[in-house]
């Protein structure tokens, strides 16, 4: 979702370009330097200017224009997963969505075949802080009490739950917008328990291995 809430993420606008820019310069240095596929995952650097690193809580840095920084991991970045675009794309305009990060995930970076939604499915509020007393996680784990939902939603939720430390536009955060705490302490589908950024990074590159460098390969060639 390239909307966003003007009133509630001001900033948004003057960052979005900033963000594109990242994720370009992101992948052209992978490429060019022939890096293993694995840095998509797990890179411990990015390429931010004053404003985007600012906005990343990234200290230090000199001048305005654009430059490598090393060690982001420490500031809740590194890799595909800590960029802002992939945060703010998978979001709505007014609240994060662990569904559509999760989907994410799941068909884009493991080529997993998910079936269509059923009709009628339940619309979740548009803003986080008008759900009667519930976080945005809470409000989608219901979805799993519904049978025809549960069977796709078990498999994509808790990877969208994982990345709930990060806000609609990509911030790094520790409460949502209503002042909740924010969990991402989640379990997966094949019994594996995980925290945040950092634990479903490690699982990608390890229990996840195979599946994500053959899925990036069929992407590279077209299939």
């Amino acid at each position: 979702n390239d909307d966003k809430n003007e009133k509630l993420y001001p900033e948004f606008a003057s960052l979005r370009r900033d963000m594109y820019e990242e994720t370009v310069r992101f992948f052209t240095d992978l490429f060019q330097h022939d890096r293993s596929l694995l840095r998509l995952l797990d890179s411990d650097h990015t390429f931010v200017n004053k404003r985007l690193g600012d906005f990343y809580g990234i200290p230090g840095l000199k001048g305005d224009g654009w430059q490598r920084v090393d060690g982001v991991r420490k500031y809740g970045r590194g890799g595909v997963l800590g960029l802002a675009t992939t945060l703010a794309t998978q979001s709505g305009a007014s609240r994060t969505s662990p569904i559509l990060r999760g989907n994410w995930v799941s068909e884009v970076l493991l080529g997993e075949k998910l079936p269509r939604p059923p009709k009628q499915v339940p619309q979740l509020p548009s803003d986080e802080s008008q759900t009667d007393g519930l976080t945005v996680r809470q409000l989608v784990a219901r979805h799993t009490e519904v049978e025809s939902c549960a069977r796709c939603h078990k498999r994509i939720d808790p990877f969208g739950f994982a990345l709930e430390g990060f806000d609609t536009i990509g911030r790094s955060r520790s409460k949502d917008l209503a002042g909740r705490d924010v969990d991402t302490r989640t379990k997966l589908p094949d019994g594996e328990s995980i925290e945040g950024l950092g634990g479903l990074r490690n699982y990608l590159k390890t229990k996840r291995r195979d599946g994500f460098v053959v899925q990036f390969n069929r992407k590279l060639l077209g299939y």
